[in-house]
C-alpha cells in the first residue's frame, strides 16, 4: 500500500510542481516535496528519508537532499503553496454534497514536552497537552477545510475562521458546541444554513435577540430532515477514524513532530496522503 500511495503521490508532484525551483538551488521543489512525501508516508522524521539505504533500489538514483537542506525548504512559502495546489487539486475531483459536517480532532503530546506551541485542553474525554485538528468534512470531497491550533482554542471561535472560507450554499451540520448565535450569523454570509444540537436540551432560548438562522435551525430540527442530519454528524466521526487507520494515516504525533509549523506541515502531508487513498477507493468501486 506504502508504494503504491508513494508511486502515486510522486506522479502528482511531477505533474503540478514539474521542475520549478529557487534560484541557484541545487534540488528542485519536486525533489523536496518527494522525499519529505517518503518520511511522512512511513511516519519516520526527515533525516531517514535523506539517506539512500532507507530507499528501494529503484528509487536510489540521482542525490537526495541534506537533511539541513530539508529543513530549510521545506519553511519556505513556495512549499506551502505546492502542498496548498497538490491537496486542491485532489479534493477538485470530485463535485461537492449539499451537506457538510464540521468537529474537532485531539492531537495530543506528552504532558512534560517542552513544546512552547502547544497547550492543555479539552482531549477525548480528558484534558490533555497537544493541539487539535479542526475540519469541515464533505461526504465526497473529503476534509475540505481545516485548521491546526493549540488544544486550548475554542471549537466555536476556530469555526468562526473556517466557515467563511467554505463554498456557498447547502447546510453545514455540527455538534451543540456551534450551536451559537455569531456562527449562525457568519454562515449565512456564505448562505449556508448551520444546523447544530441543542446546546441545553430541553430548554428554550430565553428572552434576548436571536439569529434568525438560528430560529430556523431549531425549526429543522423538530422535522425528519433536519433530524436525519443530525444523524449523519457522525460520519465525520467516521472520516477522522479513516484518517488515522489507512496504511500511511495520521498516527499519534512522533516525538519529532512538535511546534505548530511541523505539526501542520505532517498534518497536510497526511491529508494530502488520505485524499489520495479516498480517490483510490473510489475508483475501485466504480470500476
Amino acid at each position: 500500500m506504502e508504494q503504491q500511495l508513494y508511486k502515486q503521490v510522486y506522479q502528482l508532484i511531477r505533474q503540478i510542481v514539474k521542475n520549478k525551483t529557487i534560484k541557484r538551488a541545487k534540488f528542485n521543489d519536486a525533489k523536496i516535496l518527494s522525499t519529505y512525501f517518503w518520511a511522512v508516508l512511513h511516519d519516520r522524521p526527515v533525516y531517514w528519508a535523506c539517506s539512500k539505504r532507507n530507499w528501494p533500489i529503484y528509487y536510489r538514483r540521482g542525490q537526495l537532499p541534506t537533511a539541513s537542506t530539508m529543513s530549510r525548504r521545506l519553511r519556505t512559502k513556495q512549499i506551502q503553496q505546492w502542498l496548498d495546489q497538490l491537496e486542491q487539486a485532489l479534493k477538485s475531483k470530485f463535485h461537492r454534497s449539499i451537506c457538510r459536517f464540521i468537529d474537532a480532532k485531539p492531537l495530543p503530546i506528552g504532558g512534560c514536552s517542552k513544546d512552547k506551541h502547544s497547550r492543555f485542553g479539552h482531549g477525548a474525554a480528558c484534558i490533555a497537552r497537544g493541539y487539535k485538528l479542526y475540519a469541515i468534512s464533505d461526504l465526497r470531497q473529503g476534509f475540505v477545510r481545516w485548521t491546526i491550533r493549540p488544544m486550548n482554542q475554542n471549537e466555536a471561535k476556530v469555526a468562526a475562521d473556517l466557515i467563511p472560507n467554505l463554498d456557498s450554499g447547502g447546510y453545514l451540520v455540527g455538534d451543540s458546541a456551534y450551536d451559537s448565535n455569531r456562527l449562525y450569523d457568519i454562515a449565512s454570509e456564505r448562505f449556508v444554513q448551520l444546523i447544530a444540537c441543542h446546546r441545553i436540551k430541553g430548554k428554550a432560548l430565553g428572552h434576548r435577540r436571536h439569529s434568525p438562522y438560528r430560529l430556523i435551525s431549531r425549526e429543522l430540527l423538530k422535522q425528519p430532515f433536519g433530524q436525519s442530519l443530525i444523524r449523519d454528524r457522525t460520519s465525520i466521526e467516521r472520516m477522522f477514524g479513516n484518517l488515522t487507520t489507512f496504511a500511511g494515516g495520521l498516527k499519534p504525533l512522533p516525538h519529532w513532530v512538535r511546534t505548530l509549523p511541523r505539526v501542520r506541515l505532517w498534518v497536510q502531508a497526511k491529508m494530502i496522503l488520505f485524499h489520495l487513498w479516498r480517490s483510490n477507493r473510489h475508483d475501485q468501486k466504480t470500476a
